[in-house]
Order: C-alpha cells, then sequence, then structure tokens
C-alpha cells in the first residue's frame, strides 16, 4: 500500500512539473518581439519591400529603436520655410526625419536629416569621383557610409518652390568599395524623400519610384 501511494505521488509531482514547463515555453512563445518594425519606424516611409530590406541590411536585424526621430517637426519646418520670404543671410537648419538603431543593441545606427537648402548645383566635380550618382529628383548621390536625395516641391499654399536636400548617413566602417551599400542607403534616402514629399503635397518632384537607377559609379 505504502509502495503504491509513493508511486502516485512520484507521478503527480512529474505531471506537474511538465504542466509548468509546458505552461513557461507557451509564455515565451508568445512573447512580443521587442522593437519597432521598419512599416512602424519613422512613420512608416520604409514600409515597401526594398526600403524594408534595405533597412534590415543595413542595421543588420529586423526590429529597431528609435533614436530622437523628430519627423513631424522636419514637415513643420520645411513648410516653414516654404511659406516665408528668406534673408540673403537666411540658412535653414535641417532636423533629423529619423534615427534609428538595432533594438537589440550594438554600434550601427542610421540618421536621415530633411531640410530646405538653395540652389544648385550640389554635387561638385571633386566629389563626384568618389560617389555614385542616382537618376532622382534634382541630384541623387551616395558613397558607403553618406548620401543624399535632392528635390524641388511648392507645398500647398505655400508663397514659394524650395529645394528639400535628405541626407543619409549609414554606419561607421563600411568599405567605399562595398556598392550594395550604396543601393541600400540611396533607396533609403529616396524613400524617406518620397514620404517627405507626400506629406507636403508636394507635385512633379521627379523622385523615382522604389530603387532608383545609378548613372555614374565612381572613378577613384
Amino acid at each position: 500500500m505504502r509502495s503504491a501511494l509513493t508511486r502516485l505521488g512520484a507521478a503527480a509531482a512529474v505531471a506537474a512539473l511538465l504542466t509548468g514547463c509546458s505552461g513557461g515555453d507557451g509564455g515565451e512563445a508568445s512573447k512580443e518581439p521587442e522593437g519597432l518594425t521598419a512599416a512602424a519606424a519613422c512613420g512608416g516611409f520604409a514600409k515597401d519591400a526594398a526600403s524594408t530590406a534595405a533597412l534590415k541590411a543595413v542595421l543588420g536585424g529586423d526590429r529597431f529603436e528609435d533614436n530622437y526621430s523628430k519627423p513631424d517637426k522636419a514637415i513643420d519646418r520645411l513648410r516653414e520655410d516654404a511659406a516665408s520670404t528668406w534673408a540673403d543671410s537666411y540658412r535653414p537648419q535641417p532636423v533629423t526625419y529619423c534615427g534609428l538603431r538595432p533594438a537589440e543593441g550594438g554600434q550601427k545606427d542610421l540618421k536621415i536629416e530633411v531640410g530646405a537648402v538653395g540652389k544648385g548645383p550640389y554635387l561638385d566635380s571633386r566629389l563626384a569621383k568618389k560617389v555614385t550618382s542616382y537618376t532622382s529628383g534634382l541630384e541623387a548621390f551616395t558613397s558607403s557610409s553618406l548620401g543624399s536625395v535632392y528635390f524641388s516641391c511648392r507645398p500647398k499654399a505655400a508663397a514659394h518652390e524650395i529645394v528639400v536636400e535628405t541626407t543619409i548617413w549609414g554606419p561607421a566602417g563600411v568599405p567605399e568599395t562595398d556598392l550594395e551599400q550604396r543601393t541600400r542607403l540611396i533607396t533609403l534616402a529616396n524613400a524617406a524623400a518620397r514620404h517627405v514629399s507626400a506629406e507636403l503635397g508636394c507635385e512633379k518632384d521627379g523622385l523615382a519610384t522604389g530603387v532608383p537607377s545609378p548613372t555614374a559609379n565612381p572613378t577613384s
């Protein structure tokens, strides 16, 4: 009799242990991953397939942590610059439209600034030898760590047309020979520019859809 009770007690203990383990695993499996998805980051500018893939490749993950993004302030500043007459000494200040880091941590980061600028050209002959140029907007070019897209815009009810500069900084330490990284950066900069253009209500901005086509690669 005592032996039978002992076996029943042991069986109950094992069953309770298995039940506890099963419940724990289920809880972990249902836990939502931390961080922002590409579609949710910085107003969703990178929600299309090409931009999502580029963002994941640049930062090395699929979840992101915001790093002082101010998309609403950036749009408001551009509207103000388009609505006012500039003094000769006025130099518009760019605003961080998007700042991101991998949610899992690490040294990689990405920043996109937007701001109104004066008349071009924006790419001088010395820099042209070191960057890849693309067909989008007025001018578009990038190295493996820094790129820019320029497009013209007259927001609705604005006093005058402005040129918007979208500048992207990628993670440091990427070799300048990495042409794929250049494609990723210009894809993200162009996507951000298109998002800004749509927010402002720009017409005929000349921005490429999807991945901009390269027109010239570096010669030095």
